[in-house]
């Protein structure tokens, strides 16, 4: 079954993509970003639509000291995806208004 914000991958495998989302958020090897992309992504990816969890994915790619220095301390220069995304995990966990 397809919804429309879902037109390019079947139910069964976007599940299995949140799935797979969600263990690597939670287990990026260090405490700290287990914490702040784990519950990000425990509260939000049940409800992302592929576009919203392509780019989480492709936040995931960052190196930990990169992704952390971005969320925490908010450094760094990205393209607007990234940035907005950013923003909405240290929103997410109170790190800015």
């Amino acid at each position: 079954m397809r919804s429309n914000d879902d037109t390019d991958v079947t139910g069964g495998e976007l599940l299995i993509k949140r799935q797979r989302a969600l263990y690597r958020a939670e287990h990026r090897g260090t405490r700290e970003m287990d914490f702040l992309l784990g519950h990000y992504a425990k509260a939000q990816i049940p409800t992302m639509d592929t576009d919203a969890l392509a780019a989480f994915e492709l936040l995931m790619e960052m190196p930990d000291p990169v992704l952390a220095g971005a969320l925490v301390d908010g450094v760094g220069e990205f393209d607007e995806q990234s940035q907005t995304l950013i923003n909405r995990i240290r929103r997410f966990h109170k790190i800015i208004k």
